[in-house]
C-alpha cells in the first residue's frame, strides 16, 4: 500500500517514513503543498498523511484540491490542538485527525481504520441503508423491491450521505462531491435535499436527512417512534 506523507519537518518525516516502511508501506515523501499535489497526481497513493502547516499552499488547501478529484483517505497531522483547527480539517474533507506529538502505534491504527473503511466502500457498487439499496453503477435506488426515482444530482447527494451513514457530512464536502467546481451552493443543495426527504418519506425508507446548522447534513435511521437516531460526529 502506498502512502503519501506530506510533512515539512524533515526529522519527523524521516522517522515517520521509517516507521511506515517497517510496517510494509511504500512511502512517497513531500515537503510542501505544491510538491504534495504533484506527487498525488503522479503517484496515486492509497492514503495520504498530510500536515496542516505545509508551505505553499497549506495542508487545508491541499486537502481541498485532493477532495475536488478523489475520495482517497486523508489523515491530517497538526501541532494545533484547538477545536477550530479540527473543525476546519473535517469540513475540508479529512477522514481523521492526529495532534502532534503522536505515537506511531496510534498512526498505524488510524491508517488501518481509514483504509479498512475505504476498502469496504470499494468492495461493492451497492450501499444498503435502512430499506434502501443504492447502486452507484446503475444509478438506481430501491426501497425493498420498489424503485425510488431520483434525479442524477439527487442520487449523488444521497450516495454521498449514505457513504457516511450516521456521521455528519460537511456542506462543503457535499458541494464538492456533487458539483465539483461548477454551480453548486448551499441554497441549491438545501432545495435538492428537501426533494430527497419527500421521496424517502414516500418510499417509507426508514431514513431521515437532518441538517446540522453551520456544519452539514446527516443521514440517519428512524427509531421505532419515527424520530431520527442520535447524531454521531465525524470527529468521534
Amino acid at each position: 500500500m502506498k502512502v503519501l506523507l506530506a510533512e515539512d519537518d524533515i526529522d519527523l518525516s524521516d522517522v515517520t517514513a521509517f516507521a511506515l516502511r517497517r510496517q510494509g508501506f511504500t512511502v512517497v515523501r513531500s515537503y510542501s503543498g505544491a510538491q504534495a499535489l504533484e506527487h498525488f497526481e503522479a503517484e496515486q497513493p492509497d492514503v495520504v498523511v498530510l500536515d496542516i502547516c505545509l508551505p505553499e499552499p497549506d495542508g487545508i488547501d491541499v486537502l481541498r484540491q485532493i477532495r475536488a478529484q478523489s475520495e482517497v483517505p486523508v489523515i491530517m497531522l497538526t501541532g494545533r490542538s484547538d477545536e477550530g483547527a479540527m473543525v476546519q480539517a473535517f469540513n475540508a474533507g479529512a477522514d481523521d485527525y492526529i495532534t502532534k506529538p503522536f505515537s506511531f502505534r496510534q498512526l498505524m491504527l488510524r491508517l488501518q481504520a481509514v483504509t479498512r473503511r475505504a476498502r469496504t466502500q470499494k468492495s461493492t457498487s451497492q450501499l444498503a441503508v435502512g430499506r434502501l439499496t443504492i447502486d452507484r453503477d446503475t444509478w438506481s435506488v430501491l426501497a425493498g423491491d420498489e424503485p425510488v426515482k431520483l434525479t442524477r444530482l439527487e442520487f449523488k447527494i444521497l450516495y454521498c450521505l449514505a457513504s457516511h451513514f450516521g456521521r455528519v457530512t460537511p456542506t462543503d464536502r457535499l458541494l464538492r462531491f456533487v458539483w465539483r467546481d461548477d454551480g453548486g451552493d448551499g441554497n441549491v443543495l438545501k432545495t435538492h435535499i428537501s426533494h430527497i426527504r419527500q421521496k424517502l418519506s414516500a418510499a417509507e425508507s426508514g431514513l431521515a436527512i437532518n441538517a446540522i446548522p453551520n456544519v452539514g447534513y446527516i443521514l440517519n435511521q428512524l427509531d421505532a417512534s419515527g424520530a431520527p437516531t442520535l447524531v454521531r460526529s465525524n470527529a468521534s
